[in-house]
């Protein structure tokens, strides 16, 4: 069973999203592990301060490196080792499908989410593994970002979804976008569901599914469709 910690400054923040859908029915069903940690109870700052102005000026806050390592080091000792320690930045690299599967092969990870205008330097040299982004832009605190990564990790935990199934077919995993999805009624506004799902022959909608990947994937995303096309291109 995978653990996770989240060292955040908004703790109740992430509780309110990880109590919910999925991952809230997994926490209580004891699929996995999920502990928010407050930053501020880690301070030593009779004003409960966990930031301070940056050395040689400009604008905005870094967070100090002391109430973060106090607080990575009583998760250290709660779990009695080290885990993986991964911080959330628009400077990491672009978090992917096949990153959240080996993620979900760990047993602890620690997420660390930065604030004002990130961490001090020397604590990321310190305690920090790898770096992730959830895209090439900027949020005003890493609480998203890691609710983003907790979630894509947790849902390919075993026993999480109902069937690998519910992943495997999924966007990404297997280098193409999903197929597309219909549900009742059969005809909505004139729209008719495609008659090869309502047919009943598997192999027939297996390979509509596929057809309707690849179009997909090459209208939509012509950069993976070629990398696909390139990996598979023995299978052509």
């Amino acid at each position: 069973m995978i653990r996770i910690d989240i060292l955040t400054l908004f703790p109740e923040m992430c509780e309110a999203v990880l109590n919910e859908s999925i991952i809230g029915r997994a926490r209580e069903g004891k699929l996995v592990e999920i502990y928010c940690h407050n930053i501020r109870d880690y301070t030593l700052d009779k004003h409960n301060r966990v930031d301070d102005y940056a050395y040689g000026g400009g604008k905005g806050m870094v967070m100090q490196a002391e109430p973060i390592y106090r607080c990575f080091e009583a998760v250290c000792e709660m779990i009695g080792k080290r885990p993986h320690v991964i911080y959330m930045s628009p400077q990491g690299k672009v978090l992917t499908q096949d990153k959240s599967l080996k993620l979900s092969e760990y047993e602890n990870i620690l997420i660390l989410c930065g604030h004002y205008e990130g961490v001090d330097e020397r604590i990321i040299e310190a305690i920090v593994d790898e770096e992730i982004s959830v895209g090439d832009y900027v949020l005003t605190g890493g609480e998203l970002p890691a609710l983003i990564l907790t979630d894509s990790i947790v849902r390919l935990c075993d026993g999480v979804l109902s069937d690998s199934e519910c992943f495997e077919n999924e966007s990404h995993f297997n280098g193409l976008l999903e197929y597309p999805q219909y549900t009742r009624p059969e005809e909505w506004q004139g729209k008719k569901v495609p008659e090869v799902l309502l047919s009943g022959h598997h192999a027939n909608i297996e390979k509509w599914r596929y057809e309707k990947s690849l179009e997909r994937t090459k209208q939509k995303r012509p950069d993976m469709f070629k990398k696909y096309m390139s990996d598979n291109s023995d299978k052509q």
